[in-house]
């Protein structure tokens, strides 16, 4: 009986001593205590893991950090290669644009003939204004033909070879044309300058001249045919002791954007020097 008797107060013991220790340790009494015996284990697992983590760093990020930087230059071969593409793209695109307005041009005035040709160079000098293109007398360019764009007019041939050619333009400190003023249609002359400004002279001081007027070719002289846009007056001089007005103009084309003309095939100047009266000395 002594044996069952003893195995009854163990486990009667064991269970009150569990109860016990819960008890204690849902009310908190035991909370300094485990802090106590676990710290020193907590300190131990954040050492280990501490050496961990800068052994595995040293073994892996010298080979992670070489493949970044590989990556890198890769990719930023790749994106100067896309950046060079879109530059080719944006330039094709204007290209584009520029041949699409010379076709609308070139439909919309159907009684000429044009060949397109793109401006490869320009004068060095600054007291001359020509430009050079890539076609000449093997596709039918002939000294004299006007030269236009969609805006308006560039100027003539001056020159010719067999694959290139020279073309004067209208601010040529050489370059006069006969225009005319469109709303009152008075003929006038229009010269280019070493500037490359162009001014309008022979105007009648009687002549109501406004900032506006729209400048057109007159067809006189023989050099152009009629009705070419040239270009706006922007400001009028008129003083009561000159003969004659001048004007300023904004030609209709810029030249310093310049990069494809049409040139009028089917137009034949006149040369009319011959017939002009000389002043004798």
């Amino acid at each position: 009986m002594n044996l069952p008797f003893r195995r009854y107060w163990q486990t009667t013991l064991l269970v009150l001593v569990v109860i016990g220790i819960l008890v204690l340790a849902l009310s908190g009494y035991l909370g300094p205590l485990l802090k106590l015996a676990l710290d020193p284990l907590v300190g131990a697992q954040g050492w280990l893991s501490s050496r961990y983590m800068a052994v595995y760093e040293f073994v892996t990020v010298p080979r992670d950090v070489a493949s970044l930087r590989a990556r890198n230059a890769q990719l930023e071969d790749d994106v100067s290669g896309l950046q060079t593409q879109v530059i080719q793209l944006q330039q094709q695109q204007r290209q584009a644009q520029v041949l699409y307005a010379l076709l609308n041009f070139a439909r919309a005035n159907p009684e000429n003939e044009y060949v397109a040709a793109s401006v490869i160079g320009r004068d060095p000098s600054p007291f001359l204004h020509y430009v050079l293109i890539d076609h000449g007398s093997d596709d039918g360019i002939r000294h004299g033909m006007p030269v236009v764009t969609q805006q308006g007019l560039v100027g003539r041939v001056d020159a010719v070879t067999a694959g290139a050619a020279r073309v004067q333009l209208i601010n040529d400190p050489g370059s006069q044309i006969n225009v005319k003023l469109q709303s009152s249609q008075t003929e006038v002359m229009l010269n280019g300058s070493i500037t490359g400004d162009i001014n309008l002279g022979m105007i009648p001081q009687d002549l109501n001249l406004q900032p506006g007027e729209v400048v057109l070719t007159s067809g006189l002289g023989g050099n152009y045919p009629q009705e070419v846009v040239v270009g706006q007056v922007v400001s009028v001089r008129k003083r009561e002791t000159d003969l004659f007005q001048t004007a300023s103009v904004q030609p209709a084309v810029d030249f310093n954007s310049l990069q494809a003309v049409l040139i009028i095939t089917n137009f034949t100047p006149v040369n009319v020097t011959p017939l002009i009266p000389t002043t004798s000395p």
